[in-house]
């Protein structure tokens, strides 16, 4: 599944299926602050079979562990199924942030240093957790896995591409196959 479908489009969630007759989405979000989704007016929606359409947000409100979005553009139950399975789209400037907060695809690919300036690799990839994320670090055919905790990760550097984590006992010995 492609993260981005343009440069402007950021891939944050998934159409699970309708919720009732009258239109209704139940949706998945990708992101663990849900908060900078609640406010979208736009966001686009790509079928599984066709092409991407803008969409009038409504609302998005949250229902047990997944979101009800209600569309101006959808009325009826039939409609709302033609949309199974569509990946969710908004534009990437629409996004708010919190201080501190760092969308993943500004994260892989960014070069890991320790403190002491060895480095360890690039994220190749980031696995949701639970209560944090973990960046897998690859260097060649080795893989670091490093906790994105505050104790660990020191200075996320998007200008200069680079992250510096500090090392605690085992980090690495721990990382070893």
């Amino acid at each position: 599944m492609s993260q981005k479908l343009s440069d402007n489009l950021l891939l944050v969630g998934k159409v699970i299926r309708p919720h009732g007759l009258g239109g209704l989405l139940r949706s998945w979000l990708y992101a663990g602050n849900n908060a900078s989704f609640l406010d979208i007016e736009t966001l686009y929606i790509k079928p599984v079979s066709g092409k991407i359409r803008k969409y009038t947000v409504v609302s998005i409100k949250p229902h047990k562990n997944v979101f009800l979005m209600k569309l101006e553009e959808l009325t009826s139950g039939d409609e709302a199924e033609t949309l199974k399975d569509a990946e969710i789209f908004v534009r990437k400037d629409l996004l708010s942030r919190e201080e501190g907060e760092h969308f993943w695809y500004e994260l892989l690919d960014l070069k890991v240093y320790l403190d002491t300036g060895e480095y360890l690799g690039s994220i190749s990839q980031i696995i949701s957790s639970g209560g944090n994320d973990t960046y897998v670090v690859k260097e060649g055919e080795k893989e670091i896995f490093i906790p994105a905790t505050y104790e660990i990760v020191k200075q996320i550097d998007l200008a200069n591409g680079k992250i510096i984590v500090s090392d605690f006992e085992g980090l690495l010995d721990l990382n070893e196959v």
